[in-house]
């Protein structure tokens, strides 16, 4: 995948009425802090598009970064447009239990309405077990029927030999479907970043390119 331009097109609250997109859409969905504005940042080549903090849970609207790219196979390159769809982080402790339940509301919300929605990239931190919280997460996106890409994040953090050992943790820990991609993924390496260029290319063609 070759970005030719990116650009943040709408936001939307609890009380919105998402955009009824025609081009496909790739959701991010992770625990607080677990990386997810610096993921969607990487992807899309930009250093501050999708804003990162020290302070968990900042993100708490759905926000849709439109992107114009080329994709490619091993036959042809054809351009295209899609929607990154950044979904408020959980798992923050310290929000009020109101406003944990409205950023639930909106990703549930999200999920029921959008008709070019063709993947959840589901972010957990490779260097831990997966909290109950990404368990819940991973289970409640599966009722939704979809079936989660898994971005093991912070990469970097272990040494690659591991690699192998923590993606069975997660797999172990997640209870992963049979066939679930797991993609480690380092912001400061960009390492996984073709791997998911990749991935995302294969779902381009086979949604068909616009």
């Amino acid at each position: 995948m070759i970005i030719k331009d990116v650009q943040l097109e709408t936001v939307c609250g609890i009380t919105s009425t998402f955009p009824d997109n025609q081009y496909m859409e790739i959701a991010f969905a992770g625990k607080s802090n677990v990386g997810k504005s610096s993921l969607i940042n990487g992807l899309l080549n930009r250093k501050n598009l999708a804003h990162t903090s020290s302070q968990p849970g900042k993100t708490q609207t759905v926000n849709f970064y439109r992107v114009s790219c080329y994709h490619e196979n091993q036959e042809q390159k054809i351009a295209g447009n899609l929607y990154f769809v950044d979904l408020p982080g959980y798992g923050y402790a310290n929000a009020r239990m109101e406003i944990r339940a409205q950023w639930g509301e909106m990703i549930e919300k999200y999920l029921h309405t959008s008709r070019m929605l063709a993947s959840v990239f589901l972010l957990v931190d490779i260097r831990h077990e997966p909290s109950a919280n990404d368990r819940l997460m991973y289970f409640w996106i599966c009722d939704q029927g979809f079936s989660p890409v898994i971005i093991a994040t912070k990469a970097d953090k272990i040494n690659r030999s591991q690699l192998d050992k923590h993606k069975k943790m997660l797999r172990t820990g997640l209870q992963l479907e049979k066939g679930t991609e797991i993609f480690p993924y380092s912001a400061l390496t960009k390492q996984g970043r073709d791997e998911i260029y990749a991935y995302i290319d294969g779902l381009a063609f086979q949604s068909g390119i616009r």
